[in-house]
């Protein structure tokens, strides 16, 4: 055996950095061992696709800790070392060299990696890390045309972000309109008609079937026989959760691994935290797993503290938010465009607050638009108030 920590976290993310400062909060010599599969300090994803393109954000500050942090809180860094299994009874977790290292608490941050198409193999670019960003940015610099391929966050913000470097992009979805799945209809609508006006050439309804690259040129066929070229195309449908370690090992997995209020998975030294952590939301008496930075951050920290023995219940309701071009927003809650919605506009599909309702309680709040609200909204969501009329929560944020 390689080596025995106190603590192993597996995941180089938000998540996983997180959770050392809830070990160090409660621990403060118990060591430490940190799984990452990529040759970076961990650090923070939102950025990638909004933040570092429109200058907000620079390379130095995606970090979410300097070396001198994990150096001063003595953690043995294993970078570009992938976990590939786990011993509970053993307690041990082995890399994709056969090197075992034994734990006394385990940390399961593993996120995942991009959803692939079928075809295409490397004619296309996939999108999450930063070394993708730094591709993406590299051509970026050197020519004209993209094509999008998903209509999710990340495809809706890169389709953004290149076309506000002047770059001509075309982005092509399955779905009627641009982050369906969250907004209200009218609401997706108008950002759909607005990624046009803006330029962007949108394809909805529409669904790859073949992708090739020849001559430096790439060439998408969508379904409906849209012949499509363009310099570089860039895929973002979604993430393949790395929850095999997990399956193999015997814990409970559910759209995801499995944890209770103190982020225990079914065996109760291993924890969980970040995207493939379902866990249960209490305000809103239902289980979510959800992939977005403030929870990774959070839920993480809660993590490490509970590893330490905090025994501290994971209350927190994360949110998530988004830049459009110049429409940008803050969420929280169970924001499912199923849901019942009533939005109280100061400005319409420009400025204001779309509550989401399950019979008559309010479950997520979409502030468009508007800020330093959030915390409000949480409030909002806690008190789990029935609403006979949506009418009544005019002006109510």
């Amino acid at each position: 055996m390689a080596a025995h920590y106190k603590y192993v976290i597996v995941g180089g993310g938000t998540a996983g950095a997180s959770a050392v400062e809830g070990i160090r909060e409660h621990d403060r010599s118990g060591s430490i061992g940190l799984f990452g599969r990529e040759n970076h300090l961990p650090y923070d994803r939102p950025p990638l696709s909004k933040g570092l393109w429109l200058g907000k954000t620079s390379l130095n500050e995606l970090p979410v800790h300097d070396e001198a942090f994990y150096q001063r809180n003595a953690v043995h860094l294993h970078l570009t070392t992938e976990i590939v299994s786990l011993d509970p009874t053993k307690r041990h977790v082995v890399d994709s060299n056969g090197t075992r290292y034994g734990y006394e608490k385990l940390l399961l941050a593993t996120g995942g990696t991009p959803r692939m198409l079928s075809f295409g193999g490397e004619a296309a670019q996939y999108f999450r890390t930063v070394d993708d960003y730094l591709t993406l940015r590299k051509t970026a610099d050197r020519f004209e045309e993209f094509i999008l391929i998903g209509g999710g966050f990340i495809g809706a913000e890169l389709a953004a972000s290149l076309r506000m470097q002047g770059k001509q992009v075309t982005i092509l979805f399955p779905t009627e309109c641009l982050l369906e799945k969250i907004l209200p209809h009218e609401l997706a609508a108008f950002v759909t008609t607005y990624y046009r006006e803006k330029g962007v050439n949108v394809l909805n309804g529409e669904v790859p079937t073949a992708i090739e690259r020849a001559h430096g040129r790439v060439s998408v066929v969508a379904r409906t026989g849209h012949h499509l070229e363009a310099d570089h195309a860039v895929i973002a449908i979604g993430l393949n959760l790395h929850t095999d370690i997990a399956h193999r090992a015997g814990l409970h997995i559910e759209n995801g691994i499995r944890v209770n209020e103190f982020l225990q998975t079914s065996v109760p030294h291993i924890f969980a935290a970040g995207d493939v952590a379902a866990f249960p939301v209490k305000v809103l008496n239902k289980v979510m797993r959800i992939e977005h930075w403030d929870n990774a951050r959070m839920q993480g920290r809660y993590a490490g503290e509970n590893m330490a023995g905090a025994q501290r219940a994971y209350d927190y309701l994360p949110y998530f938010y988004s830049d459009l071009f110049d429409l940008g927003f803050e969420a929280v809650g169970d924001l499912d465009s199923r849901h019942q919605t009533f939005a109280d506009w100061k400005e319409t599909f420009r400025e204001g607050v779309v509550y989401y309702l399950d019979e008559g309680r309010v479950v997520g709040v979409l502030l468009w638009n508007v800020w330093e609200k959030v915390d409000a909204a949480r409030e909002l969501i806690a008190q789990k108030k029935v609403y006979p009329r949506v009418e009544e929560l005019k002006g109510r944020l």
